[in-house]
C-alpha cells in the first residue's frame, strides 16, 4: 500500500473513535462519497493495515479486577525455547499482551485476573511452567491512569510542517 494521505488517516482516526459507524457516516466525515471511502477501507484491510474490528470491554465488569505487569526473564535464548514461550504465551488468554524488551526483563506480560489468588494459582500452573522460564517478576497495577487503543495517527507532511516552524 502507498503512504497514506490525509484522507486516509482521517478514515482510519474515526474508525479507532468509533467503528460501528456506517460508510455513509464515514465519507461524510472524509469527505468522500461511499464508494470511494468503501473502497479505501477495503484496500486498508486487504493490505492489513486495519486487522480487524473489536468492542471495547470494560475488564472489571466482566471479573478482572487484576491487572498484573509481569516481566518474565528466560534461562536460555536459543531459537526453540524462545518460540515455544512465545507459542503457549500466544494461546493463554489471560495474557493480554506479551512484549519482547530490552532492559532487565526479556518479556513483559499484561495479566488479567479476577483476583490475587486466581493470579498466585496462574504463576504456580501457567507462568513457572512456561518454557525456559527462569524469573518472573510481578507487579499490581493500582490504577489504570491511560489504557488507550486507539494509535496516534498523523496527517503525511504534519511532523515535517511542524519541524519546519521550530
Amino acid at each position: 500500500m502507498e503512504e497514506l494521505d490525509r484522507q486516509d488517516v482521517v478514515l482510519l482516526t474515526e474508525l479507532q473513535r468509533d467503528s460501528h459507524q456506517t460508510v455513509q457516516q464515514l465519507a461524510d466525515r472524509v469527505g468522500l462519497s461511499s464508494t470511494p471511502c468503501w473502497k479505501r477501507i477495503k484496500e486498508m484491510e486487504a493490505n492489513g493495515v486495519i486487522r480487524g474490528y473489536t468492542a471495547l470491554i470494560d475488564r472489571e465488569k466482566v471479573g478482572l479486577a487484576l491487572c498484573v505487569i509481569a516481566e518474565v526473564n528466560l534461562t536460555r535464548h536459543n531459537e526453540d525455547v524462545v518460540q515455544q514461550f512465545e507459542k503457549e504465551v500466544a494461546a493463554c488468554p489471560q495474557i493480554v499482551s506479551c512484549y519482547s524488551t530490552t532492559g532487565q526483563a526479556d518479556y513483559v506480560l499484561k495479566v488479567l485476573m479476577p483476583d490475587i489468588k486466581a493470579y498466585e494459582r496462574f504463576l504456580h500452573e501457567t507462568a513457572f511452567k512456561l518454557p525456559g522460564v527462569t524469573h518472573v517478576r510481578s507487579s499490581v497495577v493500582l490504577k489504570e491512569v491511560k489504557a488507550d487503543t486507539r494509535l496516534p495517527i498523523e496527517q503525511p507532511g504534519k511532523t515535517a510542517r511542524a519541524k519546519a516552524r521550530r
